[in-house]
């Protein structure tokens, strides 16, 4: 098994400067590195934050995050070179693009994207331009060429190499007007989970994944998946969501499988979790997803 390495990427340019930058530093503080047995790999600082909506793309900062992911990718490139499984705290899900870009360089590999909301929007129905809620169709090719063919690669992962899991914003994203998920994108929202279980439904994830002609695949985790009542400390917040045990489940389901190359962690406010209790129970559940990795 790949030893974890952690990558802080606290980049907000997908959002806003509202304390999801600071996800690095309290999970860091909360001792994730030394549960995991995690080296460090670095930080991947952003560029200057430009709230003003670009006229070409309908998007904010699409230059500063393109030139972003490329720079993370690098970073994460470079752990998966050496043998390690990258553990990448984020900042916003607009991250979720230079991983994907450090694994698309090298060949054609999948996605378990677990998130409480499908953030597949396109720029005109996005109210913001937040590419936070646009990064899986940005992943699968869809939207301004500057984010949607990064390096001229054409989609980071294919439709088909993507499993939606346990989101629950269908009504809402319907009701803003945001595309359709395409009919080869593997769709379980959260009440499909529920029917079978959490590592069950993980489990079958990964084996549609692997099923794909693909090398691998990539496990992205939105801190909002989680029930609103126990994971408030999120920008957008949504009723319902997976227990503590039930995300701990699915990423011991999914981790486990030795063709699981890399995490990303997103979107937890730690501004928003004045005792740091919150912060304490994700570092929890984020080591107990990771122990068949870990061993400990």
């Amino acid at each position: 098994m790949r030893r974890p390495a952690v990558i802080e990427a606290p980049s907000v340019l997908g959002l806003s400067p509202s304390g999801v930058e600071d996800l690095p530093a309290a999970l860091l503080d909360a001792g994730l590195p030394a549960a995991l047995g995690a080296e460090s790999a670095g930080r991947v600082e952003a560029p200057e934050y430009d709230p003003r909506r670009d006229g070409d793309t309908g998007i904010r900062n699409p230059a500063g995050i393109a030139e972003y992911s490329a720079r993370l990718a690098d970073t994460v490139g470079g752990v998966l070179d050496r043998g390690g499984f990258p553990v990448v705290l984020g900042g916003d899900c607009s991250i979720l693009l230079g991983n994907l870009l450090a694994l698309r360089r090298r060949g054609r590999h999948g996605l378990l994207f677990i998130d409480g909301h499908t953030d597949f929007y396109q720029p005109s129905a996005e109210p913001n331009g937040e590419a936070a809620s646009m990064e899986l169709a940005l992943a699968t090719g869809r939207g301004p060429r500057l984010l949607g063919d990064l390096e001229g690669r054409g989609p980071l992962v294919r439709d088909e190499d993507v499993v939606a899991f346990a989101f629950r914003d269908a009504d809402e994203s319907a009701a803003e007007g945001m595309q359709p998920l395409p009919p080869r994108l593997h769709a379980i929202d959260l009440a499909g989970v529920r029917a079978v279980g959490a590592a069950t439904a993980a489990r079958r994830a990964v084996d549609r994944l692997a099923a794909a002609a693909s090398a691998g695949f990539w496990v992205h985790l939105d801190s909002d998946v989680l029930d609103d009542a126990i994971m408030p400390a999120v920008d957008y917040r949504l009723p319902g969501g997976l227990s503590w045990s039930e995300l701990e489940g699915a990423l011991g389901a999914a981790l486990a499988d030795e063709r699981a190359l890399g995490l990303d962690v997103t979107i937890f406010n730690p501004r928003l979790d004045p005792d740091g209790s919150i912060a304490a129970r994700l570092t929890e559940c984020l080591c107990r997803g990771l122990s068949a990795r870990t061993g400990r």
